[in-house]
């Protein structure tokens, strides 16, 4: 089997040969590359020739947000909307005086419209460079007051999409068969997740939702055009799985939220790619507790970054059982598991002991890294994670009578 087969063979819940060992690594490689901390066999060689070598499949779900095909690409990453090279679309603003000015480490954007002018600065600075980050930060957003929500609508109600599927199939034959290469849609799951994980401060969304809920509505409905296009070119792209949403947490998507404002977005879309033949992943990393009944309730094929104890409230057998063999996890070894300050060796191996018993067959899981591999990670940990893997062989899920498939 490749790295692609078993992956698939795990979402499926099928037999395979290994249990698929794909870890998120393009922070820590990123930020040792830059200081030169990589182990020395591997400093000449790119992420994926190391990862080839080490005999491991490759995490191609979450995308380098510098994968830019050119300037201003990343200009509208203040509105949530990202042109990337790998991407099955791109997003053209129509209707709209654009001023896009990079100053230093910052780039000012001024949206001219109609209905008013909208504007942002984001910051790509050294420092997230050094941390491997790929995504700026968004330092002033495009939402100040409820005088936006017309020049907002405007901006979102214009825009079109265009196709990018040689794009996204030249990502997909570079990745292969060593590993799963997602389509990656949006870090929102909903208009209205979008408005409130991009276009305001969580306090504004707050107080605008108690305040004003019919204009977010009507910013929903708007942004829910250009929404039905992105998810529709994604889904006639040649994509075997669809990356849409990312970063819940039981605070901020609280679960009555989420019930109500991003759940049926991603039910839906999962019914549609089910009816071609498609996938869906979303990335769930964070407080899951309260949650795990939405994600079941949302249909979606994959749990990408699953987070557990210690760093969140709810351990991995939790989240297994509560998943009952209808959602595979991606990832499930916590990032601070990796860091010798936060756990000493004793432990490390402790914590694998049980994490791979309450694995049990080993299937519906995608071994992986949650959220992603720190800089600070100790290699040999990495390296023991692959070992157990390697040892764990093949997977052979229970069927119904208990048996073994």
């Amino acid at each position: 089997m490749t790295h692609r087969e078993a992956m698939l063979a795990a979402i499926a819940g099928r037999p395979s040969d290994r249990l698929p060992w794909a870890p998120r690594l393009d922070l820590w490689y990123k930020a040792n590359r830059l200081a030169g901390t990589l182990p020395a066999r591997f400093r000449k060689a790119t992420l994926p020739e190391m990862v080839d070598e080490l005999g491991w499949a490759r995490h191609a779900i979450v995308p380098d947000f510098r994968d830019l095909s050119g300037g201003g690409d990343d200009a509208d990453r203040a509105l949530g909307l990202y042109n990337l090279a790998c991407m099955p679309f791109r997003v053209v603003l129509e209707g709209v005086e654009r001023r896009v000015e990079a100053r230093g480490e910052r780039t000012f954007v001024e949206y001219r419209t109609p209905a008013g002018t909208i504007r942002t600065v984001t910051l790509y600075d050294e420092s997230m460079r050094r941390a491997g980050i790929s995504i700026s930060h968004v330092e002033e957003r495009a939402f100040r007051s409820p005088e936006d929500y017309p020049a907002l609508g405007w901006i979102f109600e214009h825009a079109r999409v265009e196709e990018n599927f040689a794009g996204y199939d030249r990502f997909r034959g570079e990745v292969g068969g060593c590993g799963l290469a997602a389509a990656f849609v949006s870090l929102a799951a909903s208009p209205m997740h979008l408005i409130q994980r991009e276009l305001m401060p969580f306090e504004t969304f707050c107080f605008e939702l108690a305040d004003h809920p019919a204009e977010l509505d009507e910013l929903a409905r708007r942004i829910g055009r250009l929404w039905a296009q992105m998810l529709a070119a994604a889904a006639r792209s040649s994509a075997e799985l669809v990356f849409l949403g990312a970063n819940y947490d039981a605070t901020v998507t609280y679960p009555p939220f989420f019930e109500e404002h991003i759940l049926p977005s991603l039910r839906d879309y999962a019914a549609a790619l089910h009816g071609l033949g498609k996938l869906l992943l979303t990335h769930t990393d964070g407080e899951n507790r309260g949650l795990l009944g939405h994600y079941l309730a949302a249909g979606f094929d994959v749990a990408d970054s699953v987070c557990p104890a210690p760093m969140t409230s709810l351990g991995f057998r939790e989240v297994r059982e509560a998943f009952a063999g209808r959602i595979t996890i991606m990832g499930g070894i916590p990032s601070v598991t990796l860091l010798p300050d936060s756990m000493n060796d004793r432990d490390f191996s402790a914590y694998l002991d049980g994490f791979l018993e309450a694995a049990g067959a080993g299937d519906r899981l995608i071994l992986g890294i949650s959220d992603t591999t720190p800089p600070g990670a100790d290699f040999g940990r990495l390296l023991e994670i692959a070992r157990r893997a390697e040892a764990f062989g093949p997977v052979r899920p229970l069927a119904a009578d208990g048996g073994r498939r």
